[in-house]
């Protein structure tokens, strides 16, 4: 029960968010978390592997197995299109789908169009990725997770998870884009190389 539990968040915070074929309505009260980390490495360089290579989010998240660009999509880009998996079998999984992108500003709007159960009011959340030039040759890399859980009081017991999944994911982004190690639930790396960097640094919450 708590490994599926552990997984069924890591599908929420990670898929993100609407219903198939619609825009969010947002019209609901929801909860936001933004975490952030700070990579040595040039901004472009981490955007690349954050957002451009969509498809190949397996190669820095600790709680994806496999990843793969789905109907026909090539790259990080506009409509494009990925499945994840996030058990061993393929059996639990999200399609996702880039509804906006900026590659000047560097941020980009993510939604999950399918998907197996989870409690989540997918008309009322979305996620933002974001990456910002420090001007030293390093980046600052964000998740911003705005989302309402159904039924909605499980969006206070849930927010925790949340916390913990993006922030985790960070750590893994981070040392793939400074490492070129990858980090994933496959090959387990995380628990290992999680104590050598700092945590994600929790930026906004209400």
């Amino acid at each position: 029960m708590k490994t599926t539990m552990k997984t069924l968040v890591a599908s929420i915070v990670l898929a993100i968010f609407s219903i198939s074929g619609f825009s969010q309505s947002m019209s609901k009260k929801y909860k936001t978390l933004k975490v952030e980390t700070k990579i040595n490495a040039s901004a472009e360089r981490v955007w690349e592997a954050m957002v451009l290579d969509y498809g190949e989010i397996a190669n820095f998240s600790p709680y994806i197995y496999a990843s793969n660009y789905i109907s026909g999509s090539i790259k990080g880009e506009k409509g494009a299109k990925r499945k994840c998996s996030f058990n061993e079998k393929g059996t639990r999984w999200t399609h996702e789908r880039i509804v906006e992108i900026d590659n000047s500003a560097m941020v980009m709007r993510n939604i999950v169009i399918d998907a197996e159960k989870f409690p989540l009011d997918m008309d009322n959340s979305q996620a933002f990725y974001r990456v910002k030039d420090n001007g030293d040759g390093t980046a600052t890399a964000s998740y911003e997770f705005q989302f309402r859980t159904k039924p909605a009081f499980m969006g206070t017991i849930a927010k925790g998870s949340f916390r913990k999944t993006l922030a985790g994911t960070l750590v893994g982004l981070k040392h793939y884009v400074e490492t070129g190690e990858k980090v994933n639930a496959e090959n387990g790396k995380y628990k290992a190389i999680k104590k050598k960097y700092p945590k994600a640094t929790l930026v906004k919450t209400r």
